[in-house]
């Protein structure tokens, strides 16, 4: 397992190669990852560079994605610290902050008054500042904790 810090910094890291996916399912085939992929990835044993083997489910099954993604603790941390480090809050899922949903809009979504996406740049610097945040402080905003 990896702290919380490192997972943000390989998730950047994949994202400023393999590319940000922000269409349907999680992954695609040609190599580019949601930005909460990414951050699996980079959390759980998939996570080298050099050799990706990215889940089958990424590629064509969205709610399995979210039970893998949802069950991984240290994905979950690194994805709470990506959505505190965000200028808008989470909205809630039956009464629970959805911080997936959170941050792969914010990614996928043009803001108001855009008409596009934050850019793969952009994407990475927040993942970036995120663990930043996390080095400096070791703590997140009360609201963004696990429940």
């Amino acid at each position: 397992m990896r702290t919380t810090t490192r997972a943000l910094q390989l998730a950047a890291h994949l994202l400023s190669h393999r590319g940000l996916h922000t269409g349907e399912q999680f992954a695609v085939r040609t190599g580019s990852l949601d930005i909460c992929a990414a951050v699996y990835m980079a959390a759980e044993k998939y996570a080298l560079p050099d050799r990706l083997d990215v889940p089958a489910a990424f590629f064509t099954d969205e709610c399995a994605s979210l039970d893998l993604i949802e069950a991984s603790e240290p994905t979950m941390a690194a994805i709470r610290a990506i959505s505190a480090a965000l200028d808008t809050e989470p909205c809630e899922t039956n009464g629970v902050p959805d911080y997936i949903e959170h941050v792969s809009n914010w990614a996928a979504t043009p803001p108001i008054g855009e008409h596009f996406p934050p850019r793969t740049s952009e994407v990475i610097g927040c993942i970036l500042r995120a663990a930043d945040s996390i080095a400096r402080d070791h703590t997140l905003p009360p609201h963004h904790h696990a429940a």
